[in-house]
């Protein structure tokens, strides 16, 4: 046989076979692809499928680490009970100090001045034991004192791990909603796209509050009036003054209203048992002289 017509034999015969082993192959990859995929959260190319969990970083290997190099949030709390002499002066400090160290007060509540109040600072974490010791040198006696620390790093660093998954989740989610063509694809993907992006607002707006707390701590400070101011408060000369002449005047007008009833009815009445006992004692006398005058037997 002539070498061209052999070699023309052995290409043919090469060109089923290399079909063959191309088709086997891609069977064969594409059943491995099929093991493997159920519960990697991966396509083909190694890249996450829309909605699968990315590996935690508050988990576990690097999480670990990552949470350890964290910076700490600590949400600090405190409550003081001050005795000044004068309420309204102490407020005014307060609110001073407040401002002093970078804070503000988040709320009030007074009365009068010989009553308490409670004021609500919001000062920044690193000057809380400053304001506290602040505080403590106010124009009075520090009655009660409580405060509380509760550390948030694993909380929070566990909220941004999981807005990292669902952010990564809503952009591939955006890239399909980009390439679908069928109105129930096209609808599919844009209820799991807002499913989505509501499980975001919702991390974002714990994470935004803790973060908050553990930025600003809230002290709580009240403050109560001393034994000399509440001695002060009570004490009005006015309100004596008035109290004493109107009971001078309803003394003045019991004895005027006990002389006009003597008067109009018991004078009366006097009078005429007077007269009686005048004539009674007369006509007594009377008799007795009449008796004296009678001749013995």
């Amino acid at each position: 046989m002539p070498t061209s017509d052999r070699r023309s034999r052995r290409h043919h015969l090469a060109t089923p076979v290399a079909m063959i082993s191309t088709v086997v192959l891609a069977i064969l990859v594409a059943s491995c692809s099929a093991a493997s995929a159920p519960g990697t959260g991966q396509d083909l190319a190694g890249r996450p499928e829309p909605g699968a969990a990315a590996p935690s970083a508050a988990s576990g290997g690097d999480g670990e680490q990552n949470g350890s190099a964290a910076e700490r949030k600590i949400i600090k709390t405190g409550e003081i009970t001050v005795e000044v002499s004068s309420v309204p002066a102490a407020v005014g400090r307060v609110r001073a100090l407040a401002l002093e160290l970078g804070g503000y007060v988040g709320g009030s509540q007074s009365g009068t001045a010989d009553e308490g109040a409670t004021l609500t600072l919001r000062i920044p974490a690193d000057r809380f034991d400053d304001a506290l010791t602040r505080l403590h040198q106010l124009d009075g006696h520090v009655l009660s004192e409580a405060t509380r620390e509760e550390d948030v790093t694993s909380a929070v660093v566990d909220l941004e791990a999981r807005l990292k998954n669902l952010q990564a989740s809503e952009v591939q989610y955006r890239a399909l909603l980009a390439k679908a063509v069928k109105i129930e694809d096209i609808l599919a993907v844009q209820t799991r796209l807002d499913d989505v992006r509501g499980q975001i607002e919702q991390l974002q707006a714990q994470d935004k509050e803790l973060t908050g707390l553990a930025n600003l701590s809230t002290m709580t400070v009240t403050l109560v009036p001393g034994a000399v101011q509440q001695a002060t408060g009570k004490w009005d000369p006015g309100k004596t003054i008035t109290d004493a002449y109107a009971s001078l005047v309803g003394v003045l007008q019991g004895v005027a209203n006990g002389a006009i009833w003597f008067a109009i009815v018991w004078l009366p009445v006097l009078v005429v048992l007077g007269i009686l006992v005048l004539l009674a004692m007369r006509f007594r006398r009377g008799i007795g002289g009449m008796l004296g005058r009678q001749p013995k037997e």
